[in-house]
């Protein structure tokens, strides 16, 4: 674009009148030429030329301002005085329009798929241990330039996007800095912001460099999909909502700092350097965008508590601390270091949440109230989403290991479990309250245990349960690691001893009506066994039998391995002892009347129908006659 017309070079003793005339042609509320056209936007003489104009006109104004000229040139100077403060004037306006103008046309559209996926492989480079000092986004990166006036900032260069430019960052752990403006445009706002700051200037300056970038960060958070939102909007979200949200913003929240945040403050520092107090500049630019990006933890870590809250706050305080050097590190400065300490407490309350969901839930899963038993004996609600819990804890040991200080409270409630805490020695606290939660899963289940009428059904449910406890706790390494296989052999105790318990609960009963005692009779005209007698036995058997297939085949062991094992066992007492009553008295029953109401069943018979026992569901006993 060509300048005014008659635009006219400085004349090499840089005369006063000259830089006026340069300045004026350049005045905007004058000129409605120069009112439609931008110095930056012309060839790179214009430009040279009005930043010498400038330059004079600073020069002459300080120079008028300290002489101290004879009294019969008072009035020559004051009019000198009065044209190049008046030409100055000018000037900063034309300077602070231009700012502006390359600012807008500067302001880039991120491409938020493009920044996750870089964001991404930083935070991976930065796990394994490598830098990457020259990677950018374009093929090759440049080394960077902070000077050197370059080519122009153009009007098209606006329309470019960060992801196709080719960018200078530097690697600092996770932080991966890019150019937000081209370097070009940089010298050219730099040579700007020099001049305005030289005349007095700083403030305007600094305010419409915050008002454009201020717009262009709240941009910048749209796209990443940071929207404003209260704390009490937050709270009076669903929770499901929420845990969708949390995803979003630690995602988000690493781009921002990493990225964002520490590319707007290169740039500050590139434009400003201390004496104009840069940090001021960053913080005007970014003090409301980082208070959005902060109030979605906060409302969290003040949100009512609940068991399943925890492990997404314990995402949010992974990536809160897995951020916080990051944050020191960009907001390092006086005026700055308030964020750094804001999100420092967000981190801090929401490591007291995590801890105080765990102790709530030790106490919910206590006194955990229902008393209807579930059918069959399965395995409880409560203790699927207890051991769950405890496995998802287990996921987050690391965590947890910094945050869980203290030993569980345990009480002295005579209504609550006892723990022995010398059996345990040498456990960490996080272990300790992972015990303790199942000791009081243990205790919540003896007790639901006393609402099943049949004290053999009892001993099922407790079997099912704490063989559950063990199978869950084996099946994951570190939990395994936690809990210890001395605390894990006190288990497997207590679920054989239930097994042990049922069996004698339901078999005693039936294996004692296949004694001899009270069959064998002697008498003055005969001796041998009772054939009545007899009869009535293998009656109380068949009818014991059937009752106790037509219940147990109903009852539930969920595990297979543990189901075959129950029924070998059974098996074992049982076939036995069934065969050799069989076979011992199977002829007196024969000889008789009606054999077949009372020999009902083979001793394959029962090999058979053992299988029914705990599916879950009826069988009809299916038998040969004998």
């Amino acid at each position: 674009m060509e300048p005014p017309e008659n635009s006219v070079g400085l004349d090499s003793d840089g005369s006063l009148e000259t830089a006026e005339r340069i300045i004026l042609r350049w005045d905007s509320t004058a000129s409605e030429e120069a009112r439609g056209k931008m110095i930056f936007q012309s060839d790179r003489d214009e430009v040279d030329r009005f930043l010498r104009a400038v330059d004079e006109i600073q020069r002459s104004v300080s120079s008028l301002s300290f002489s101290s000229p004879p009294s019969s040139s008072f009035a020559a100077v004051d009019d000198q005085e009065v044209k190049a403060n008046s030409a100055l004037q000018i000037a900063m306006a034309r300077l602070e329009e231009e700012f502006r103008n390359i600012l807008l046309s500067q302001t880039s559209v991120f491409e938020p798929d493009s920044l996750f996926l870089e964001e991404s492989s930083v935070s991976s480079r930065a796990e394994t241990g490598e830098e990457d000092s020259t990677s950018g986004y374009g093929d090759v990166a440049e080394e960077e330039d902070g000077s050197g006036s370059g080519s122009g900032s153009g009007s098209g260069s606006g329309s470019s996007r960060l992801t196709r430019r080719r960018s200078s960052y530097r690697s600092t752990s996770s932080i991966r800095e890019m150019d937000l403006i081209s370097p070009e445009a940089v010298s050219d706002l730099r040579s700007i912001v020099q001049r305005m700051v030289a005349a007095g200037y700083s403030r305007e300056c600094i305010q419409v460099y915050g008002n454009v970038r201020k717009s262009a960060m709240e941009t910048i958070f749209k796209q990443l999909g940071i929207v404003k939102i209260s704390i009490g909007d937050v709270q009076r979200l669903e929770w499901e909502a929420v845990e969708v949200k949390i995803r979003r913003w630690i995602r988000a929240a690493k781009v921002c700092i990493r990225i964002v945040f520490s590319s707007e403050k290169r740039l500050c520092s590139q434009l400003f350097d201390a004496a104009m107090d840069e940090d001021t500049c960053f913080m005007e630019t970014v003090k409301t965008s980082a208070l959005r990006l902060f109030t979605f933890p906060e409302a969290i870590s003040i949100s009512r508590r609940s068991p399943e809250k925890l492990f997404k706050i314990l995402d949010l305080h992974d990536a809160m601390a897995d951020m916080m050097p990051d944050i020191e590190a960009i907001f390092d400065s006086d005026s700055s270091h308030a964020v750094y300490v804001q999100a420092g407490e967000i981190q801090t309350r929401l490591a007291e949440a995590a801890r105080g969901i765990l102790s709530e839930f030790e106490n919910a899963v206590l006194r955990e109230p229902s008393v209807v038993p579930v059918p069959g004996g399965t395995i409880h609600p409560l203790t699927r989403y207890v051991m769950n819990y405890i496995s998802l804890i287990s996921d987050y040991k690391q965590t947890l290991n910094d945050l869980i200080m203290s030993d569980p409270s345990t009480g002295s409630d005579p209504n609550t479990p006892v723990m022995d805490f010398t059996e345990l020695e040498g456990k960490s606290p996080l272990a300790l309250h992972l015990i303790w939660l199942i000791m009081v899963l243990h205790f919540n289940l003896e007790e639901k245990s006393h609402h099943y009428r049949d004290t053999s059904l009892a001993h099922i449910f407790i079997m099912n349960n704490i063989h559950y406890i063990v199978q869950k706790v084996k099946g994951s390494p570190e939990l395994r690691e936690m809990i210890g296989d001395h605390y894990l052999r006190k288990l497997t105790g207590i679920f054989r001893h239930a097994a042990t318990n049922y069996q004698r609960s339901t078999w005693v009963r039936v294996l004692n009506s296949l004694r001899d005692e009270g069959l064998h009779v002697t008498g003055s005209f005969s001796s041998g066994v009772s054939r009545s007698a007899l009869r009535e036995r293998f009656k109380a058997f068949n009818a014991m039998f059937e009752e106790v297939h037509r219940t147990q085949s109903t009852w539930s062991v969920p595990d297979a391995q543990l189901r075959e094992e129950l029924r070998i066992s059974l098996s074992e007492h049982l076939i036995p002892a069934y065969r050799s009553f069989l076979g011992r008295f199977r002829g007196h029953i024969e000889s008789g009347r009606h054999p077949e109401n009372y020999l009902k069943y083979s001793v394959e018979d029962i090999e058979r129908i053992v299988l029914d026992f705990f599916e879950g569901y009826a069988h009809p006993p299916n038998v040969r006659r004998r």
